[in-house]
């Protein structure tokens, strides 16, 4: 496995793991449930391949993903970096909105710490913004725990370039999470920029269009009845056939390579600046061997020039989210 440094000095590992899909039984399910032991096993054998990130959520379950990965990492802590978030309001386990005030933020993190196992969070993320609480506010809260010892780092996911440049006067901000992939470029104009010339590291999400750049997807018919991505617009009957020429494209090149085209979107991500660590979501142990390969492909200037041009920003048919998730982001 190869290394890279986000803001801060954080130093990770070329591919993190996105451990999201490991949820059984929880609010997002992406290609059928996983086992609390088969998530467990994915992650004791990213260790072993030398992946050092891992990132959660309060809100994935919720609260039962930030457990798995609790359980996972007992005694093998050291060297790892261990990245979740907080955000949100909660009545029991039922999601009620959005919440970066500076008591839920707080309430959050000892949640995490105890779920964990942890003393303290590598890197913690405000997972959306809050438009009722002022940025600054919410980044003040979150350097009171760096200074308590609970938290390293500090990070934003889905933020706009002036809340990020806001965040960063308050305190240093290590990395933003954002979506970013060969069929999701929006953040190549501003944001990329931003993070670029303020130190701040860069870490995609669903890097592989939620499974779909992988090619493995044929039709809406290969995902389950409750699985998440019927929800998705660019999977919707109307767009899931003009989104298999991104595909195709990526197949293109990954023949010529000679490796999968999942390694294809994820060695593109990396090429796209040394302060770019994408997490694939992961739930089996084959899938997260594939993805971590990613990590020792080199993409050539034919190669990088080939797919830009094949799929420009702008090529993927359909918003990312449904309404609801697009007026949560770029805040």
């Amino acid at each position: 496995m190869k290394y890279r440094t986000l803001g801060q000095g954080l130093d990770v590992s070329a591919i993190g793991i996105g451990c999201m899909p490991m949820v059984h039984g929880g609010n997002i399910n992406y290609g059928g449930d996983a086992t609390q032991e088969q998530g467990v096993a994915t992650i004791h054998r990213a260790i072993d391949l030398g992946i050092t990130f891992f990132d959660t959520a309060e809100i994935y379950g919720p609260f039962q993903n930030e457990e798995l990965v609790g359980e996972a990492i007992r005694g093998k802590r050291d060297s790892l970096v261990i990245a979740t978030k907080f955000g949100f309001r909660f009545e029991g386990s039922q999601i009620t909105g959005v919440d970066s005030s500076p008591a839920n933020i707080r309430r959050a993190c000892e949640g995490s710490l105890k779920r964990l196992g942890i003393d303290t969070i590598d890197l913690y993320y405000q997972h959306r913004v809050d438009p009722n609480v002022p940025i600054e506010e919410t980044v003040g809260a979150m350097a009171e725990l760096v200074k308590e010892g609970k938290v390293r780092h500090l990070g934003l996911s889905e933020a706009g370039a002036q809340t990020i440049r806001r965040a960063h006067a308050v305190h240093p901000i290590t990395a933003l999470q954002s979506e970013y992939s060969l069929w999701e470029r929006g953040v190549e104009d501003e944001i990329l920029p931003i993070c670029e010339e303020l130190g701040i590291g860069f870490v995609p999400y669903s890097p592989l269009g939620r499974g779909f750049l992988t090619g493995q997807i044929k039709s809406r018919d290969d995902l389950p009845e409750d699985d998440w991505r019927r929800n998705d617009p660019r999977y919707s009957e109307e767009n899931f056939g003009a989104n298999l020429a991104i595909v195709d494209a990526i197949r293109a090149v990954a023949e010529r390579k000679g490796v999968s085209l999942a390694q294809i979107a994820l060695a593109w991500l990396i090429a796209q600046g040394p302060h770019v660590v994408p997490i694939p979501g992961v739930k089996r142990r084959a899938t997260l061997e594939d993805s971590a390969k990613a990590a020792e492909v080199e993409l050539s200037a034919s190669d990088l020039d080939d797919l830009d041009a094949a799929v420009p920003p702008g090529a993927a048919q359909g918003p990312r989210y449904r309404e609801q998730g697009m007026r949560m982001v770029r805040l």
